[in-house]
């Protein structure tokens, strides 16, 4: 607890107190800048290049037109965000682009805006809504465009042969390999080999002279010399002219040669920048792999390119140069999402590219205009079809704030042009040394994705190139001698002046009369020890390529005052390598202790006590965590949960000084300073992509003055501005009753009827009104055979009114559809000539509450034609109706805590059968000691001592990754919240009624057993208050003399007389507690503390399923499967196993027949049970006729008889169904509610449907 050492001044609400011992250096960067600078730059830069990279676009004569696109501009979307979410439409900016046409043979120069298109438009929080609902593109991790070199080993002769992938950003591949026989050779695209000195004489180097030449310095094995080898073996080919026509025969087999096409042939496959480009990225990785110094708009291959790489293949087949490693981040890079859609775009403008030219060899010359040349649907189209329907583009995880914010920092190895879950092998998903600080080496799924999805580390950020960079302080070993910073630091070498004379030694302190004496020499650097530099300016962010060469240490290395390391060997990281090195060996230091992990990862108090399996289970499940309707931020936290709350959009932030003039449930006016009002709208009840609800309420009053960046609204998972995924419960580790076994969890009616643990969740359901060949559907209060009690929350048009309570088949929306026309009696036409059109026949089609589902309507929308509202063709009506569910906690629903420590709830057991503590507090939940030393995952156990201490002493505490409260520091909070109770100013059930601490109370206690509250409550003497604790307990609880005992001497009297009885000291974190039931206490004492835990999103509710009859499969008959589809249980090949193990014989004929595909069976049996008859012998299963038939379709003769021998004689085949009944699949038949009996089509049933009917239900 954070306390003054002033007077008894009573301490309110709830303190932050950090355990952080590393100063911070650079705030975390804002969480979604991968997105947004991304897209930014598409905007701007990538869609220019784009334009210029087809302009200008001629005819196939040359001689016609010219077609150049110029410059582009946005303007603002038609729909705000909001409204594009309401709508259901796209949220898009319309393009344009100035477009110059040159008519050739009139030199006339026109010129037009062309609106290119509606292209979709991020929105400030890195997401975009297509067809309403909001999408994420995932940035893509893959291999960079460069060269890479592999060795492979000769079977026969042990030698490493060196080999080389060029590899470019479009374009052809280059893959040059080296034989057993030295003879060195090339393959162009996957095609048959060539020798390398071909494509070397193709592209200039002509004579033998000038090819050994070239390579002269590198080959110059003695016993192998491989270009003399190749020429050699390539001895036919003398000139350049040759070499081209031999590559061509090689390129196009069978395709007469000649000098023009084999030239044309090698121009477009590498020279031309249409056809092959290395891109910026593919140049600059040349240029360091190869030590070259082309510009980076040298984008497509040279000679020096391809003589530099079959160099570095000679060199690695002698052994002179290393081979590259595939999996380092130096060699993979990150397309991030303005880079793929403009890939995505530059298909579709070569498309256009192919529409025009086509156009202009037939347009007359005085029609053309580029308006008469472009049709933009290609680029729409594929845009479409990108975002709609591309791997990368996801539906976005809204789960919860950090659902959404992990999903936007997601780098994903599958996708167009990446990897494959089935080709991905083990070295591709494991974590690399070059991951530190850059990908999190915990956060990855656990199923068959396992290490193909990442997540970008928490300070990483994306470079020009993709590269993945990480920030690291500057280590320096030397300054000018003109510093003021000289003062107080230490002299490395000595420091001498002019004639020789010495001015101060080796290892001497720089004090102020040093310093002025070192001032006084000439400007010079002065070696000083190594210390850590101070200020932005001194941060680098360094790539995986460029820091391999680099020392690393620490975050933590302790350094003093000066910033000058402490101890003469720290822990560093170079490459691979870990090792401890001496100060002045160091270039750099880590910016912080959290900087290796993501955000999700970061949120996991104590994680370095978590083994890695479970602490990637924590960081997943937190994503699944369910808003609650009362969020509370964790007591135990890290400290980042303000940042992932504020950066994940869900939170309203100021956007200017000012000061709050109206707040409302659902706005906030700020009046700004410079008197400009600026108004705040918040979600109300919004369902979220996952059917959570995300509902913002105002935490800042009328009257408050507001500051840039300050939250003013929280969102569901929210609690003042930070992140609040579950809630603080009072937990106990103990067996009871069998009922926590394998992970189960023991809940307490408390969190039930307190709203701990309930959740809003939000359904929507669509209904359209359409026209069908037989007329249009109708939207209407007047349904056919529906009583008034079914649509008394109708309105007079047939919707549902909001508010209404409504559970599984009540009508939502009533709607009528025509039915086929049958002839007419003379009876039904006289009343239809009386009556009209409304005697027609109609059947109902309305939408009804899905089974399982029930709630509240809190909202209703109508769209139709005349309201000028946006509809599909062929809907004249479309009505939306949203229903909320509370869900309280409930037995069977997972909750989690953030150490992967997960369970199913088993029992809510009553308040009065808890277990409770000595005043006869209650814990909330309860769960398996078991469960925490097989798994490893000891900081639920420190999070649980350090949540009892924290909410006695009333602060709420922040526990940094790899950085946080120590056990020392662990056990003084459990002492401190020990004195605090044992003087009374608290209860015992950790925190006092409204928070307060009356500190002249504890001082009081304290100074009678000879301590000073000051001293004991002081955090620079870490183990003080843990000491004094065990001395007063052991005096007054065991009275035991202490006086004379060291504290190594307590600790162990403390472990003795905690293993003899049941008393137990109070820095063990751990009480007495007493059954429930019998008021006795239990055995042995138990570990109780507070702990944060959460409800995920795997509820039962949506998981419980039951069916009696319903939708069967067309050809087997049998049931179908799934909730989704309301379908049955498989009774599998194992379950008939054990039923015949047990003799079930009834049973098992029952299950397999009229439970089944025994069609006719199954519908007499119904009317059996209606009727309340014995349900008759089971007859023949469909699926036994569905063999019949396909034996048949092999041509073979089949005959079924029965044990007498006799021949059974099957039912006759089915009737051709009508064209009709084909029409609806039977998925679509099951969505729209269909019935066992529409999907039946045997003749038998057809006559038992008939009975049934008869039935009176």
């Amino acid at each position: 607890m954070v306390v003054s050492s002033t007077s008894a001044a009573v301490v309110r609400s709830r303190t932050q107190k950090s355990y952080a011992r590393s100063p911070q250096i650079l705030s975390v960067p804002n969480l979604i800048q991968v997105q947004t600078e991304s897209f930014d730059r598409f905007k701007d830069e990538a869609l220019s290049e784009l334009f210029q990279e087809i302009s200008p676009i001629q005819d196939f004569t040359g001689g016609r037109f010219e077609l150049s696109f110029l410059n582009h501009r946005f303007l603002p979307p038609k729909f705000t965000e909001q409204e594009c979410r309401q709508r259901e439409t796209t949220y898009a900016a319309p393009l344009y682009v100035k477009a110059q046409l040159v008519v050739k043979e009139t030199g006339e120069v026109k010129e037009q805006e062309l609106f290119m298109g509606d292209i979709p438009q991020m929105t400030i929080n890195g997401t975009f809504v297509i067809n309403g609902a909001e999408r994420v593109v995932v940035s893509q991790l893959v291999r960079s465009p460069g060269v890479y070199f592999t060795a492979e080993e000769d079977p026969a002769t042990g030698r490493m042969l060196g080999y080389a992938k060029l590899v470019p950003y479009r374009g052809a591949w280059l893959e040059f390999e080296t034989s057993p026989r030295d003879v060195l050779s090339v393959k162009v695209d996957r095609k048959r080999k060539i020798a390398v000195t071909t494509l070397l004489r193709a592209v200039g180097l002509e004579t033998n002279e000038q090819l050994l030449g070239a390579f002269a310095d590198v080959d110059n094995h003695p016993e192998h010399r491989y270009l003399q080898t190749t020429l050699e073996r390539d001895s036919q080919v003398k000139t350049r002219e040759e070499a081209l026509l031999e590559f061509y025969r090689h390129l196009r087999p069978g395709e007469p040669p000649s000098q023009e096409n084999a030239e044309a042939l090698l121009q477009s496959l590498f020279f031309n920048p249409r056809r092959y480009d290395l891109g910026r990225v593919g140049r600059y990785k040349l240029n360091r792999r190869l030590g070259m110094d082309l510009p980076l708009d040298a984008r497509t291959l040279t000679q020096q390119d391809l003589v530099a790489v079959v160099c570095t293949v000679v060199q690695i087949t002698n052994g002179q140069q290393a081979v590259d490693d595939i999996d380092h981040l130096g060699n993979r890079r990150i397309r991030a999402v303005g880079e793929l859609i403009q890939n995505q775009l530059r298909v579709g403008l070569l498309r256009l590219e192919r529409v025009v030219k086509e156009r202009m060899t037939i347009l007359d010359p005085d029609l053309a205009s580029p308006s008469a040349l472009v049709n933009v649907r290609t680029i729409v189209a594929d845009l479409r079809e990108f975002f709609g329907g591309s791997q990368l583009s996801q539906f976005m995880d809204q789960t919860n704030p950090l659902a959404e914010l992990t999903h936007k920092r997601r780098l994903s190895a599958l996708g167009p042009g990446g990897l494959s879950r089935e080709r991905a092998g083990f070295d591709v998903r494991d974590v690399h040394h070059s991951h530190y600080g850059r990908i999190c080496p915990i956060e990855t799924p656990e199923g068959p994705n396992i290490g193909l999805l990442g997540s970008l580390a928490t300070f990483a950020r994306t470079n020009q190139f993709g590269f993945i960079e990480t920030p690291y302080r500057r280590v320096l070993h030397e300054l000018r001698n003109d510093r003021k910073d000289l003062e107080g630091r230490t002299l490395r070498d000595p420091v001498v002046d002019r004639a020789g004379k010495l001015v101060a030694e080796a290892g001497q302190l720089i004090t102020p009369r040093v310093a002025s004496r070192i001032r006084a020499l000439p400007r010079r650097m002065v070696k000083v020890k190594a210390f850590v530099a101070t200020g932005p300016e001194e941060i680098r962010y360094l790539s995986a390529d460029e820091e391999e060469k680099y020392v690393v240490a620490q975050a933590n290395s302790p350094i003093d005052l000066k910033n000058q390391f402490i101890a003469d060997r720290v822990e560093i990281r170079q490459g691979e390598r870990i090792a401890m090195e001496h100060p002045d060996q160091v270039d750099y230091m880590d910016i912080s202790p959290m900087q290796i992990v993501s955000v999700s990862t970061a949120l996991i108090p104590f994680l370095e006590h978590d083994d890695a399996n479970r602490a990637l289970m924590g960081s997943n499940m937190q994503r699944q965590a369910v808003p609650l309707l009362v969020p509370e931020a964790p007591i135990v936290g890290t400290g980042i949960e303000g940042r992932v709350a504020a950066d994940s959009g869900q939170v309203v932030l100021c956007q200017a000084d000012g000061v709050v003039t109206a707040v409302s449930a659902d706005r906030i006016v700020v009046t700004e300073t410079d008197g400009q009002q600026r108004i705040y709208p918040l979600y109300k009840f919004v369902r979220t992509n996952q059917g959570t609800c995300m509902n913002q309420h105002p935490i800042v009053t009328q009257g408050d003055v507001v500051r840039v960046g300050e939250p003013m609204a929280d969102s569901s998972s929210t609690d003042h501005g930070r992140l609040a995924l579950g809630q603080n419960v009072l937990v106990a580790f103990m067996s009871w009753e069998g009922y926590n076994f394998e992970d189960a969890i023991i809940i307490s009616e408390r969190l039930l009827e307190q709203d701990k643990f309930t959740s809003i969740h939000i359904e929507k359901h669509e209904c359209e009104a359409r026209d069908t060949k037989l007329g249009p559907e109708e939207i209407t209060r007047d349904i056919p055979n529906v009583g008034e009690e079914s649509l008394r929350n109708l309105d007079e048009e047939g919707v549902i009114r909001v508010g209404a309570e409504v559970g599984p088949g009540d009508i939502l929306v009533g709607k009528i559809t025509p039915k086929g026309e049958t002839e007419l009696t003379a009876e039904e036409k006289l009343l239809r000539a009386i009556f009209g059109e409304k005697a027609r026949d109609v059947k109902d089609t309305s939408l009804r509450v899905p089974h399982g589902e029930w709630g509240k309507v809190i909202d209703v929308k109508v769209l139709t034609r005349e309201n000028k509202d946006e509809l599909s063709p062929g809907v004249n009506k479309l009505v939306r109706v949203w229903i909320a569910q509370t869900r309280k906690i409930a037995v069977g629903d997972k909750m989690a805590g953030r150490h992967g420590n997960k369970g199913v709830i088993s029992r809510i057991l009553p308040v009065e059968d808890m277990p409770f503590l000595a005043d006869g507090t209650p814990v909330d939940i309860i769960l398996n000691p078991i469960g925490v030393p097989s798994r490893m995952n000891l900081g639920q156990v420190l999070e649980t001592h350090l949540g009892w201490a924290a909410k006695t002493l009333n602060f709420s505490a922040a526990s940094p990754v790899f950085d946080g409260a120590d056990d020392i520091q662990v056990q003084d909070a459990l002492a401190r919240a020990w004195f605090v109770q044992r003087s009374g100013v608290v209860a015992t059930n950790g925190g006092s009624a409204d928070g307060t601490i009356d500190l002249a109370r504890v001082r009081e206690w304290l100074q009678a057993r000879g301590y000073d509250v000051e001293d004991l409550f002081n955090e620079a003497t870490p183990g003080k208050a843990a000491e004094a604790c065990l001395r007063i307990w052991l005096r007054e609880e065991a009275n035991t003399d202490t006086s004379q005992m060291t504290a190594e001497g307590l600790m162990e009297l403390a472990l003795r007389l905690n293993q003899d009885g049941k008393v137990v000291p109070p820095t063990f974190g751990k009480s007495v507690l007493y059954d429930g039931r019998t008021g006795e206490p239990f055995d042995q004492p138990v570990t109780v503390g507070y702990i944060y835990i959460m409800k995920l999103i795997h509820l039962v509710e949506d998981k419980i399923h039951a069916r009696s009859t319903g939708p069967y499969s067309l050809i087997t008959q049998q049931p179908l499967g799934g909730k989704a589809q309301f379908g049955g249980q498989r009774f599998g090949e194992m379950e008939v196993w054990a039923l015949e193990a047990y003799s079930a014989a009834y049973n098992l004929q029952e299950v397999l027949t009229v439970k089944s595909d025994d069609v006719v069976g199954r519908v007499k049996t119904y009317e059996s049970i209606v009727k309340g008859e014995d349900v008759v012998q089971p007859g023949i299963p469909e699926s036994f006729h569905v063999l019949v038939k396909e034996l048949q379709s092999l041509g073979l003769s089949i005959e079924l008889l029965n044990e007498a021998e006799e021949q059974v004689v099957l039912p006759p085949d089915v009737e051709e169904p009508s064209p009709l009944e084909l029409e609806a699949p039977v998925s679509a038949r099951v969505a729209t509610g269909a019935t066992e009996t529409e999907q039946l089509e045997p003749s038998e049933v057809e006559k038992a449907k008939e009975k049934m009917e008869e039935v009176p239900s």
